[in-house]
């Protein structure tokens, strides 16, 4: 399908692609036709802090007991600096985000985000005129893209497709990705419905993940939406799913996924009222795969205004998490346990000393990243004046400005950016990393220098599932740790071509 180029923006559209959904749709358990559980945006707890084009100040932050993260401030805490003065900002690579439905101002709002934060800009940004070597952003959607915008009131819809979530997610992936990855391709992949009913939602965003593969578009893939193991109703249903992360692994393909907002506690498969909780401690998928990297998430205690050279610094609360003399501390929220469906894979076998054990199932996150709201990200994002189908602001509709957002959502698409800036680093696409990650965790040397440890936080997020705490080394909670990206992504790439 060729790119149509409109106004400065490349939009991919592909008004028709069969979608390959027969199979889940045919899987059948006790109960009838075996339904999966609806993809659900990994982004949480988020504030609207201002309506104007300007970001609010860390005062106003702190006045709500959140401390606002930007771009550089970010940039300063993984020490991604020093990559950037070696020329290494992502350049060359693609980063594909998969979202449902996509947002109608997303090339409006991401010219808005990189102007407050004097960030590169890109082509396909709205009003930028596109130069020899500006990265590129576009939008690829399949089976079409419905207008996020709310349902006519004598709508008999469940409620379940929420546009005004996917909206936020969309803006929040796109920007925070670009801010790591100033110089990466960003490729917004979008597919019309987040609802499954057996034959959409999950398949559609597997099928559209296959074909970002199968036509060489990107060298990573970002994922912020999970699901409970359990909710899928079989393991089989599951499996049935995997296909483009196997391609992924043949083709150099890197793919990521958030671990989740609920710490070890999830839901099975959610009816229209009434979701059931699952009473025992569970992961989600597809941050569970074997195939994916999975990036949970911590409470990020560093100076949010720092700029981009400073050196990573521990700043004092709020929130009362950042009060303990901690750079990080893992986030209550962080989804991560251990697998009920995949065995212990065999990189998962040596981990740095004092580790958390695991045993049989596949352990989650394998690494993590900044994910709190409190200690969060801005989010720039427009909105209708219904609050496009109904995001709530308390009690009244959200408008338009500037979003405090956390969330494995938040971690997963900047770790998206620090494995493209790591593809220019190696000249091509580095594929599934998790061997090569393991693999510097068990030099004692390398991972003392690569991973920041995260040692302190917990993630039970329920007070009748039990969690699990961080630990020395690996844990269900921050996985490996948080990177120093200017030792570790070198070390990645050394790692992945030893083999």
């Amino acid at each position: 399908m060729r790119h149509v180029f409109a106004g400065g923006a490349v939009t991919a559209v592909l008004a028709a692609v069969a979608l390959s959904t027969g199979a889940a749709a045919s899987q059948t358990h006790a109960g009838g036709a075996d339904a999966l559980p609806v993809p659900r945006p990994a982004v949480s707890d988020f504030q609207q802090m201002t309506a104007s084009t300007t970001p609010p100040t860390q005062a106003q932050c702190a006045s709500v007991g959140r401390r606002c993260f930007s771009p550089q401030g970010v940039q300063s805490a993984y020490d991604v600096g020093p990559l950037y003065q070696a020329g290494f900002d992502g350049r060359g690579q693609t980063i594909a985000i998969v979202d449902s439905y996509g947002s109608d101002t997303m090339a409006h709002d991401l010219h808005v985000y990189d102007r407050a934060f004097n960030l590169p800009a890109m082509c396909g940004e709205e009003g930028v005129t596109c130069a020899s070597g500006m990265p590129t952003f576009s939008e690829l959607h399949l089976q079409g893209s419905p207008a996020t915008k709310a349902p006519p009131s004598q709508s008999k819809g469940t409620g379940q497709e929420d546009k005004a979530a996917w909206a936020l997610e969309v803006a929040l992936d796109v920007e925070t990705a670009h801010a790591v990855a100033p110089g990466a391709n960003i490729l917004l992949v979008t597919t019309p419905t987040a609802e499954t009913l057996g034959v959409q939602g999950f398949p559609q965003m597997m099928s559209a993940e296959q074909y970002v593969v199968d036509h060489h578009l990107a060298s990573v893939i970002s994922q912020s939406f999970a699901s409970a193991e359990e909710a899928f109703g079989s393991s089989q249903s599951l499996q049935q799913l995997r296909h483009a992360f196997i391609s992924a692994q043949q083709n150099g393909v890197s793919v990521l996924g958030a671990s989740g907002d609920g710490g070890t506690a999830n839901s099975y498969k959610q009816p229209v009222s009434n979701p059931q909780p699952i009473p025992f401690p569970s992961v989600e998928w597809p941050a569970s795969d074997p195939l994916v990297t999975g990036v949970g998430g911590t409470y990020l205690c560093t100076d949010p205004q720092a700029q981009t050279d400073q050196p990573r610094t521990y700043l004092a609360g709020p929130p009362a998490q950042c009060a303990h003399g901690q750079a990080e501390v893992g986030w209550t929220g962080s989804g991560g346990g251990f697998s009920h469906v995949f065995d212990k894979p065999s990189w998962q076998g040596t981990l740095p000393a004092g580790s958390t054990p695991i045993t049989s199932g596949r352990g989650v996150p394998d690494v993590a990243l900044q994910a709190s709201s409190r200690t969060g990200a801005l989010v720039y994002l427009s909105l209708p004046p219904d609050g496009s189908s109904g995001l709530k602001c308390g009690s009244a509709p959200c408008s338009t400005g500037w979003y405090d957002i956390g969330g494995t959502s938040l971690a997963t698409p900047q770790w998206a950016g620090l494995v493209a800036i790591a593809d220019q680093i190696n000249g091509g696409g580095l594929g599934l990393l998790n061997p090569a990650l393991y693999k510097i965790g068990a030099d004692p040397a390398k991972y003392a220098s690569d991973f920041f440890d995260v040692t302190t936080g917990n993630n039970t997020a329920s007070a009748t599932v039990p969690g699990y705490p961080a630990t020395t080394g690996w844990d269900p909670v921050t996985g490996l740790g948080t990177p120093d990206a200017a030792k570790l992504l070198p070390d990645l790439v050394a790692a992945v071509n030893a083999g």
